[in-house]
């Protein structure tokens, strides 16, 4: 008899070893700062999800301790630090001591529940001239089985590779052997310029899905929206009233979807969903306007 897998954040991060892929800028470090302040002081992950309070281990190998000092001072909103929080700004690689250094933390902290590492590519030996998929994958196994061992989650934060793609997995930086490798993978997606984004989770103890984040400036803190898709919908309805607000005459799907830079297809499915709510109306010849809008915006 095996015991159910310990939630550190239940329904996103497990035990286990986790890869959180992001673009650089994107927000990824605040997250993975985020996370371990909420462990350590047991309050909730994305600003919603309750977690077990235990010690937390933030290996910020590509900040300097100014910038840490920073951004706590920005979520901590001046009150001091957790007991559990342990920070650290340098680390020897995996194949230097790296492992064993944190092993002997673990051994030392037995309440710990959680080891970000920040970034993967500051602890990973160096590449030579051996079968890459080989060499990606074994990166990865000794941290795997310290988390196994110790039965905590060890996150390793990563790069995505240049250009998107259907499936999130393949944007991973590197072969399939770090995907495979891995119990659990994130991918943060985030456009330039803009405050939310969706982060994807696919694993061996947890359900795929996509959710919808937004990071709010003031507190460096991702906060949890729901589910992308419900998100996407309700941001799309947005766009479309607003647009027939302001077009002072009733519009086809195809002027709409070439405003907003959507699909025809998917326009029309929005529209029909938009009527059948009595949230817009259809006109002749199949176009729509909002019930009492006579081109006024404050309408």
């Amino acid at each position: 008899t095996f015991p159910e897998p310990h939630w550190i954040a239940p329904g996103y991060l497990c035990e286990g070893l986790t890869l959180l892929g992001g673009r650089p800028k994107l927000g990824k470090s605040w997250l993975g700062l985020g996370l371990t302040l909420a462990v350590a002081s047991g309050g909730a992950a994305f600003g919603k999800v309750p977690v077990e309070r235990g010690e937390a281990l933030y290996l910020a190998l590509e900040d300097t301790p100014k910038r840490l000092q920073s951004r706590l001072g920005m979520m901590l909103h001046g009150e001091p630090a957790p007991d559990g929080l342990h920070l650290a700004t340098a680390w020897p690689r995996l194949d230097q001591g790296g492992l064993q250094h944190l092993e002997a933390w673990l051994d030392e902290h037995q309440d710990a529940r959680l080891v970000i590492v920040d970034t993967f590519q500051k602890l990973r030996p160096p590449q030579d001239g051996r079968g890459l998929y080989e060499q990606d994958y074994a990166a990865l196994a000794g941290l795997k089985a310290l988390a196994d061992r110790h039965g905590v989650a060890v996150l390793v934060v990563h790069h995505l590779r240049k250009g998107s793609s259907e499936d999130p997995l393949e944007e991973v930086s590197g072969t399939t052997g770090l995907t495979g490798a891995a119990d659990t993978v994130w991918v943060l997606r985030r456009d330039r310029g803009r405050m939310d984004a969706t982060l994807f989770i696919t694993g061996r103890d947890t359900e795929e899905q996509e959710t919808a984040l937004q990071f709010d400036p003031s507190l460096g803190l991702w906060c949890l929206l729901g589910s992308a898709e419900e998100y996407r919908m309700s941001q799309e309805r947005q766009a479309v009233l607003a647009l027939l607000r302001e077009a002072g005459e009733p519009l086809g799907p195809k002027a709409i979807a070439e405003a907003l830079g959507k699909t025809e297809g998917s326009v029309r499915k929005l529209l029909f969903t938009l009527v059948n709510e009595g949230v817009i109306k259809r006109v002749d010849r199949g176009r729509y306007t909002i019930p009492g809008n006579n081109g006024n915006v404050g309408n």
